[in-house]
């Protein structure tokens, strides 16, 4: 732990904890205090003005990165005859109907994103206490039950995230790896961001994107001015 908080201290040095920094500026401090001995995922956290209890206030959905994320996905099909050769063909790590099925309902649940063709649901609705808590569970909003099995494998594969507001009204997640260019995680930051902007639901009032801060997966907060999070803000 000593270690650790020297490292830490070490971070925040450069850091002034009451300032905000233009996104590109708090990436690169972000991506400078990832001084871990693996590839640290740099991530993004916003802050929200909503209230996720109420339904006409919740905030979800999924995007593309430009750039990846920069972690190997695991994708589990849900399908039968065709669509599950298509998904095999397309990279799906683990394709299944009824055997699928009972390996997770055994626990043993290989994959870290979920795909399941429209017919499959009536099997896959019955695996909701299991699939349901580690937000697996395929969702037609967010393009994970669908015919086109192939266009989701190739889309998860390439770096999409989903995303879900928390109780709070915090959404976050990686935009990439410390070993990524700041360009690269600049432009995939800007990307979640406008999916976030979009994904504004008629509920919330007032000001919407409250604060916003990066980070590496070890290494401290920087706190990024919410004015330079739009790509015109260049």
């Amino acid at each position: 732990m000593a270690q650790q908080g020297k490292r830490l201290k070490a971070a925040y040095a450069g850091i002034d904890r009451e300032k905000t920094y233009a996104l590109d500026e708090a990436v690169k401090l972000a991506k400078g205090g990832a001084k871990a001995k693996f590839d640290e995922t740099i991530e993004i956290s916003m802050n929200l003005g909503i209230d996720p209890r109420h339904a006409d206030q919740m905030v979800r959905g999924v995007v593309g990165l430009p750039h990846g994320t920069g972690k190997t996905v695991r994708i589990g099909v849900f399908a039968r005859g065709a669509k599950a050769d298509e998904a095999k063909a397309a990279g799906a790590d683990v394709v299944g109907a009824d055997d699928l099925a009972a390996l997770v309902q055994e626990g043993k649940i290989e994959f870290d994103r979920c795909i399941a063709t429209p017919d499959m649901m009536g099997l896959v609705g019955r695996l909701g206490k299991v699939l349901g808590p580690r937000g697996l569970m395929p969702n037609p909003k967010l393009g994970t039950v669908t015919m086109d099995v192939k266009g989701a494998v190739t889309a998860a594969k390439a770096g999409q995230v989903e995303f879900r507001a928390e109780k709070a009204g915090i959404v976050h997640a990686g935009i990439g790896k410390a070993s990524f260019g700041e360009a690269q995680l600049v432009e995939n930051a800007r990307a979640f961001v406008e999916a976030i902007q979009r994904a504004r639901p008629t509920g919330a009032k007032g000001t919407y994107v409250k604060k916003v801060a990066v980070s590496s997966t070890m290494g401290p907060g920087v706190r990024v001015d919410v004015s330079s999070l739009s790509a015109s803000a260049n």
